[in-house]
């Protein structure tokens, strides 16, 4: 079959039959052009997905009736967005961007809140702003708003669907770019599919993966992996009033989605534009790696999913090209850089930059942290990392076993040590962290903590051991400098900008103490802000440092769109990198990861093509010819 054909004949059949009347005529002009464009792409994946069913083009006919309804509710404001983003393609990659990562209740108390809090933002110099989900879900545990009930829907202890526009308006006039999250894997037990399966309809059961019996269930159990097992055990679920097994990746209370009918690929579209429709410039895939189910694989990173989201993406560029989608794969490294592309995911975390960092620190060593960048770091230059320390999550240790292997380290025991030693298991450890999904059986588990926590600020002032409390500074200045200088968009997780501990209170909250992750989940308080404004406190030390690496980022081109290659260099406790951009440009970064004074050879300033480097954090003057240089204590510099 000849696909660009059969796609040129599927769309002039289905352009005969669209209903004009919701498009201005210079609006269906647009329109046309970008399906024009886009449909041979968008058909091809759909194909792969579908097109051995007999209702294909019924569904391929639904999909671009919901993508014209899709751009005709688009305002005016954001069409005029998509046209700028258009002719900006990597506007993402600029030295101004700087992301914030927060959750509305936690950093403000609701929607209204946050928006008087913009100040406060524009301040730090934040101009990307992700809001954790916000959408009506569950009473009670709804896994920190991950359960979606309705996604058009704000929860009503946050506010309604107008507040969060507003918002979203008052954000693009502040000129910081709105992020949420797109919960596209599982909906709630009680978004209205759910319990329309349910109560037995055929059209919605077929939504979700559900099950007479445990036949199939037990097959796929063979090859699935336990993702909480600390909470349940397996990956489906007995519901009682439809008398079905129902598959539940996460919690008992989260249905997968069953992306093999393309009810469910059009259904999620329609959602996935009315969150576009609200003002939102990115889109956070969650856990992305498990939409696509194979019997007898992991059902996870599925060559499938990678053809859904490119699918997804073909979308927005027919009805809301300004907005990109950012992966939240926490897989293998080699997995995660499958998701980003220009045509997949421009945006991505990166979980193993994150989880390296904190080795470092742990070991003082940056062999690994080395090795596994020069390996996986490069993409693709229209493509960008969010590059973080902490987040709302826990850390779990996604490194390379190849890698570790290659420089005699095994993987396994030495996740071990990384477990012991962030939950201060392990002697002389400075971190208080917290383990996550301890499993019973293999006694793996992740880690849980604040930034400042895990760094060791936490236990130093419990000891109030002034040079621990320093040396804790210093990690936590060292750890962001990083990000904010290694490429890509730099995101804070809220509260780590002020140095704010571990919240233990969670434990005495029922719907909340079977989940460790809410140790890290801290509520932002004006007394939080006011501490970190007094002058000699480990706070403010924290926050005024921040503000000032912040400040040289935003002020110097060289950190935004340029070229990152990671250094080998003769001393094993420093980690170092050179950007080079099209304008002649070179920044040289040297990172000491231990408590003590280390060295390394001149000669490394020859990466800026110059025998004097600048330190733009100093200001002091480094030279090739000088032999030595020497790096307090967890210094950083910025040579220029």
């Amino acid at each position: 079959m000849n696909l660009l054909q059969e796609s040129q004949r599927s769309l002039n059949r289905i352009l005969i039959s669209l209903d004009r009347s919701q498009l201005s005529k210079s609006d269906m002009a647009v329109f046309e052009a970008r399906l024009n464009a886009e449909f041979p792409r968008l058909f091809e994946l759909l194909f792969q997905l579908y097109g051995h069913r007999y209702d294909f083009y019924y569904y391929l006919q639904q999909l671009v009736d919901t993508l014209a309804q899709g751009f005709s509710q688009r305002s005016r404001a954001l069409k005029s967005k998509d046209k700028k983003r258009l002719n900006d393609p990597n506007w993402y990659q600029s030295e101004n961007m700087l992301g914030m990562a927060c959750y509305v209740d936690l950093f403000a108390g609701d929607l209204t809140n946050l928006q008087a809090k913009i100040p406060y933002l524009k301040e730090l110099g934040i101009t990307y702003l992700h809001l954790m989900p916000l959408y009506d879900s569950p009473k009670g545990d709804s896994d920190g708003g991950y359960a979606v009930s309705d996604y058009r829907k704000v929860n009503e202890k946050l506010g309604d669907i107008d507040d969060l526009k507003t918002l979203a308006k008052a954000l693009e006039k502040s000129g910081i770019s709105l992020v949420l999250d797109f919960v596209f894997n599982h909906t709630s037990d009680e978004h209205r599919w759910a319990m329309a399966a349910k109560e037995g309809d055929s059209e919605y059961t077929d939504f979700y993966h559900m099950f007479d019996d445990r036949t199939l269930p037990d097959q796929y159990e063979h090859t699935l992996r336990e993702i909480f097992p600390q909470v349940r055990r397996g990956n489906f679920t007995w519901n009682e009033q439809a008398k079905k097994w129902v598959w539940t990746t996460f919690n008992s209370f989260q249905w997968d989605l069953n992306y093999s009918n393309p009810a469910v690929f059009n259904g999620i579209t329609d959602e996935m534009l009315f969150l576009a429709n609200l003002g939102c410039e990115a889109l956070r895939l969650d856990a992305l790696a498990f939409i696509w189910k194979e019997m007898g694989t992991t059902c996870e990173n599925q060559d499938k999913a990678h053809t859904l989201i490119q699918a997804f993406n073909s979308c927005l560029q027919i009805s809301a090209p300004a907005v990109v989608f950012k992966s939240e794969a926490i897989v293998h490294p080699d997995e995660v850089l499958k998701y980003i592309d220009k045509q997949e995911c421009q945006l991505s975390y990166n979980p193993l930059l994150m989880a390296l960092v904190w080795e470092s620190l742990a070991t003082r060593k940056t062999q690994l942290l080395t090795q596994s960048m020069r390996k996986s770091f490069a993409i693709s230059n229209q493509c960008a990392w969010v590059n973080y320390i902490r987040c709302h999550d826990d850390i779990g240790w996604t490194f390379d076993d190849d890698v570790a292997q290659q420089l005699g380290i095994n993987g396994n025991d030495h996740r071990y040590f990384l477990n012991q030693f962030y939950t201060g298991r392990f002697e002389g450890s400075f971190a208080s962290g917290v383990a996550f999904g301890e499993n019973p059986s293999t006694g793996d588990c992740r880690v849980c903590g604040s930034l400042a926590s895990l760094a060791g600020l936490e236990s130093a002032i419990e000891h109030n051991d002034s040079q621990n409390i320093d040396h804790a500074i210093k990690r936590i200045l060292l750890v962001h400098s990083i990000i904010l200088s290694i490429g890509g968009v730099p995101l804070l997780y809220s509260g780590d900008e002020l140095g704010l501990l571990n919240d233990y209170s969670y434990q005495h909250d029922d719907s909340k103490k079977h989940d460790d992750r809410w140790v890290n989940r801290i509520a932002v308080t004006d007394s939080a802000i006011d501490q970190a404004n007094i002058p000699q406190s480990a706070q403010y030390k924290i926050s005024q440092g921040l503000k000032t690496l912040i400040q040289i980022r935003q002020q110097n081109s060289i950190f935004g769109q340029a070229e990152t290659q990671i250094l080998e260099t003769n001393n094993g406790h420093i980690f170092a990198f050179a950007r080079h951009d099209n304008e002649g440009k070179t920044l040289l970064v040297l990172c000491n990861f231990s408590e003590f004074e280390q060295h390394v050879d001149s000669k490394i300033v020859d990466q800026l093509y110059s025998s004097l480097g600048h330190d733009l954090i100093t200001q002091q003057s480094v030279s090739s010819n000088q032999g030595q240089i020497a790096l307090q204590a967890y210094q950083v510099m910025w040579l220029a």
